[in-house]
């Protein structure tokens, strides 16, 4: 549905911090599927673990919250805004994420009020579970 030209042209988010790859299904404003493609170039595999890659889990919480941006950053009264986070919540990490693996990012927004949100995501590789999260926000 946006290919990564799109995505940069919702949220402000760039190399090397630019963790979605591609939005494969949004309900704007309520639902969002997002695709992350983990390579072994990411720049943060030099230093968590040089001898073990393995994804930080507060990265894979910035991909989700990332997503669910696009979702509310598509919204009309919210065209041209920043999501910012405000809390994270709930959140586990079921199994870690390695280069060559293919994510799936989904989040719901279960609360909007005014500039101010909730939303529930969780992520899979391969169908399944590697980490789920109730994170919050504000528009800005």
């Amino acid at each position: 549905m946006l290919n990564i030209e799109e995505i940069k042209a919702i949220i402000p988010h760039r190399y090397p911090f630019l963790l979605i790859d591609r939005v494969v299904e949004m309900e704007v404003g309520k639902s969002v599927h997002a695709i992350k493609s983990v390579t072994a170039t990411e720049p943060w595999f030099q230093g968590h673990f040089p001898d073990h890659n393995v994804m930080p889990g507060v990265l894979q919480i910035e991909a989700m919250a990332q997503a669910g941006a696009v979702s509310i950053l598509s919204m009309e009264e919210h065209k041209g805004k920043i999501a910012f986070f405000s809390g994270i919540k709930e959140a586990k990490f079921r199994k870690s994420v390695y280069p060559g693996d293919r994510l799936d990012i989904f989040v719901e927004i279960v609360k909007m009020r005014k500039n101010y949100g909730i939303g529930k995501g969780k992520i899979l590789s391969d169908g399944e579970l590697c980490v789920e999260a109730e994170i919050s926000f504000f528009i800005g």
